[in-house]
C-alpha cells in the first residue's frame, strides 16, 4: 500500500507557475519521491494520487519523453510512477491508472455510475431473438459457454451459473475503471466505463464503452483505428483492428477481428480470425475463421472452420496449395441440431458430420462428401479421411495456437481420432454395413433416406472407416504401453457416448456428473466450474483407454487382451497407417496431375508422407 503526502508549498508555486490549478491542492496527494517540473497546463478536480515521475517515457520507437502530465483535466484520478499523459481534450475522470502508462492524445477517459465493464451481460447465442444463454465475464472460456448454451433451458441450472457468476463479477470488479501497467493509449476518442489490463496498447480507436480488456505482459492486446466495442470483452494476446464494430461480444485467447468485421451477440474463442464479414448471434469456437466480405455467421456453432464466401461453406478444394485455410472438421451446427449443408449448384460439395439439414434426426456419416447435382443429393462416405486436406489439417492446427502458455483458458484437444470421432466412424460403419447387406452385393447404388450412395462409394467408405479404426486403435494401444496404463481399465468412466463442448473432448459421463454436482450444490463457485473441465481433462488419456479397451475387444472378438492379440492390433495399425498414406499420395499426385501445384510444393508435400513411416514405433 502506498504511502501518500500532501504538496509542499513550494510543490504548489511550482505547479501554479506551470499554468496548473487545483479545486482544493489539499486533495492532491502525492508520493514521497514526486516531482511537480513535469506538470504543465494541468487542472486537478477531487481526490487526486500521483506517483513519482522520474523516467523518460519512449512514445515511439527512438523517441522519449520526461513522464509527467501536460494539457490535461482530472478528476477523482490516480497515476502509477512514471506516466505521461498530454493532450487530453476533454478530461479523465475517476480512474485508477498504473505504472508506466503513455496517455496522449485523447477525448475523454471516465467512468459513471453503475459501470459493468461488460461483465454479467446475458447474450443470445445460436437464436438471436431467443432467451439469453450465455453470460460474459472475464474468465469465460469455450467449455463453459458451450455448456451454457447446452443446458440454459434448465432454469434451475440457469439460476445457479447466473448466482455463481454474479459472485465471481461481485468479488472482482474494480470500483472504478483502471488501466494497468505499461499501458498505452493514444489518437482515441472515448473510452468509458472500461478496464484495461497491462501492456495493451489502443491507438486510434474511437469508442470504448463498459469493456474489459484482459491484457497482460506475454500475451498484450492491440486495439487499432476505428473500433467501436462496447459491452464486450477482449481476452489476451487479441487484435482488434481496422474499424471493427462489435457489440455484447466475448472474444477469446488470440483472436483476431479486423477489416470493418461486425459483430453483435456473438462469442469468440482460441485463435478465431474474423474480418470483412458479419456476426450475429454466432457461437465460434476455437479456429473459427471468416474472410469474406459476403460471410453472415448467423445463429450458428462453428469450430475448426472456416467460413468461405456465399454457399462456399469450405476452403476444402484449396489442398495442398498454400491458400488452404481448413475444413469442415467438427462441424457447424444450428440451434435445433442440424448441420448447415447448402448445396446450391452442380458440384458444390462440403464434409459431413453429425446431423444432415433436412433430416436433423438422422445420423450422417463421418468425414463425408456430400454433393449435389441438380435435385440428386449423394453421400460420398469417409472421402475426407484420405484426402491432402484432412491431413495437413491434422498437422497445421497445433502449430497454429498461438496463445501464450499463460493465458490458454479455452481447453483445445487436437485428436482428430478420438471417442468422439471414433464413435461416429463405428456408426457409420454399422450403417454401411447394414445398407449392403440390406440391398445385397449386385445393385449400382444404395438409398439412404433420400441421399443416393454409390456402390463403389459404399465399398471405399467401409474400406476407410476400417482404416481410421485400425489407425486408431494401434495408436492409442501404443500410447497406453509408453503411459503404464496397458491392461483392463480400472475404471469403467469414458465407456459410452462422448461430448465435444467446444473443444474439450470428454464422457458424456462427466458431463452429465458436472450437472448434476452443480445443480445439488456439490460446486459452490464458478471457478470450481473451471476447475472440473480442467480436471476432465487431465484425465483424458485414461477415459479414452476405457472407451478404447472395449472398442478393441468388440473389434476384434477378444475376451481380454493378450500378447498375440496386441501383436495382431499392432501389425494391422501399421498396414493401415501405409495404406492411409498411399491413398493421401494419391490424393495429391491426382491433384499435381491437374496442373494446379507446383512442383517444389508437391515435391515437399510427398517428402513429408515419407517421413511418415518415422511415427510407426
Amino acid at each position: 500500500m502506498r504511502n501518500y503526502r500532501q504538496l509542499r508549498e513550494e510543490e504548489i508555486n511550482v505547479l501554479e507557475s506551470n499554468s496548473c490549478w487545483a479545486e482544493s491542492w489539499d486533495n492532491v496527494m502525492v508520493d514521497e519521491a514526486f516531482s511537480p517540473y513535469g506538470f504543465h497546463r494541468v487542472v486537478f478536480y477531487g481526490n487526486i494520487r500521483l506517483g513519482k515521475f522520474e523516467k523518460q517515457v519512449e512514445v515511439t520507437k527512438g523517441f522519449t519523453k520526461h513522464a509527467g502530465i501536460n494539457d490535461a483535466t482530472l478528476r477523482n484520478v490516480t497515476v502509477g510512477d512514471n506516466c505521461l499523459i498530454e493532450k487530453v481534450g476533454n478530461f479523465i475522470n475517476n480512474y485508477t491508472i498504473g505504472d508506466d502508462c503513455y496517455i496522449s492524445n485523447i477525448s475523454t477517459m471516465e467512468t459513471t455510475e453503475g459501470a459493468t465493464y461488460g461483465e454479467g451481460h446475458l447474450v443470445s447465442v445460436l437464436n438471436e431473438m431467443g432467451d439469453g444463454n450465455v453470460i460474459l465475464f472475464h474468465d469465460l472460456n469455450s467449455q463453459l459457454a458451450a455448456f451454457m448454451v447446452k443446458y440454459f433451458k434448465d432454469k434451475q441450472l440457469k439460476d445457479i451459473l447466473t448466482r455463481l457468476v454474479n459472485e465471481e463479477i461481485r468479488f472482482t470488479q474494480p470500483k472504478q475503471g483502471t488501466i494497468g501497467n505499461g499501458v498505452k493509449i493514444i489518437n482515441s476518442k472515448e473510452i468509458t466505463n472500461t478496464v484495461i489490463k497491462d501492456d495493451c496498447e489502443i491507438n486510434g480507436a474511437s469508442c470504448l464503452s463498459d469493456c474489459t480488456i484482459l491484457s497482460s505482459k506475454d500475451a498484450s492486446v492491440y486495439i487499432g483505428t476505428g473500433v467501436i466495442c462496447e459491452n464486450s470483452i477482449i481476452s489476451d494476446g487479441c487484435s482488434i483492428t481496422n474499424s471493427v464494430k462489435m457489440q455484447d461480444c466475448f472474444v477469446g485467447e488470440a483472436c483476431q477481428i479486423t477489416n470493418g468485421f461486425t459483430a453483435e451477440a456473438s462469442v469468440f474463442f482460441a485463435n478465431s480470425y474474423m474480418a470483412n464479414g458479419e456476426a450475429c448471434a454466432a457461437f465460434c469456437g476455437p479456429f473459427s475463421a471468416s474472410h469474406h466480405k459476403s460471410s453472415l455467421l448467423i445463429g450458428g456453432e462453428f469450430s475448426f472452420y472456416n467460413a468461405g464466401s456465399n454457399t462456399n461453406f469450405s476452403n476444402h478444394a484449396y489442398k495442398m496449395g498454400p491458400l488452404h485455410y481448413g475444413t469442415l472438421e467438427r462441424g457447424t451446427k444450428t440451434a435445433s441440431g442440424a448441420y448447415v449443408l447448402m448445396p446450391a449448384k452442380i458440384g458444390a460439395f462440403s464434409v459431413c458430420f453429425g446431423k444432415l439439414m433436412n433430416h436433423p434426426d438422422m445420423r450422417c456419416l463421418p468425414f463425408a462428401y456430400l454433393l449435389a447435382y441438380g435435385d440428386t443429393m449423394y453421400i460420398v462416405p469417409g472421402r475426407n479421411i484420405t484426402t491432402v486436406g484432412l491431413y495437413r489439417d491434422i498437422k497445421k492446427w497445433p502449430k497454429r495456437d498461438k496463445r501464450a502458455g499463460s493465458s490458454r483458458k479455452s481447453i483445445i484437444n487436437f485428436d482428430w481420432l478420438s471417442p468422439f470421432t471414433v464413435g461416429e466412424i463405428v456408426q457409420g460403419k454399422k450403417i454401411l454395413e447394414a445398407l449392403r447387406q440390406a440391398g445385397g452385393d449386385n445393385v449400382s447404388s444404395y438409398n439412404y433416406h433420400e441421399y443416393i450412395i454409390n456402390a463403389s462409394s459404399l465399398r471405399k467408405g467401409i474400406k476407410y472407416y476400417d482404416i481410421a479404426l485400425r489407425i486408431y486403435m494401434g495408436a492409442v494401444l501404443k500410447r497406453a504401453v509408453k503411459g503404464g496404463f496397458l491392461g483392463k481399465p480400472t475404471s469403467t468412466v469414458g465407456e459410452g457416448d462422448w461430448s465435444d463442448l467446444s473443444g474439450l473432448l470428454l464422457p458424456a459421463s462427466e458431463e452429465q456428473r458436472l450437472l448434476d454436482d452443480i445443480k445439488s450444490g456439490t460446486i459452490e463457485s464458478i471457478r470450481e466450474v473451471l476447475d472440473r473441465f480442467n480436471d476432465i481433462n487431465n484425465h483424458y488419456r485414461e477415459y479414452q483407454w476405457a472407451w478404447t479397451y472395449k472398442l478393441i475387444l468388440d473389434y476384434y472378438g477378444l475376451e481380454e487382451l493378450t500378447e498375440a492379440s496386441m501383436q495382431r492390433i499392432r501389425e494391422d495399425y501399421v498396414r493401415a497407417r501405409r495404406a492411409w498414406i498411399a491413398e493421401i499420395r494419391k490424393d495429391a499426385e491426382k491433384e499435381f496431375a491437374m496442373g494446379d501445384v507446383e512442383q517444389d510444393v508437391f515435391d515437399d508435400f510427398i517428402s513429408k508422407l515419407d517421413h511418415e513411416i518415422d511415427y510407426e514405433d
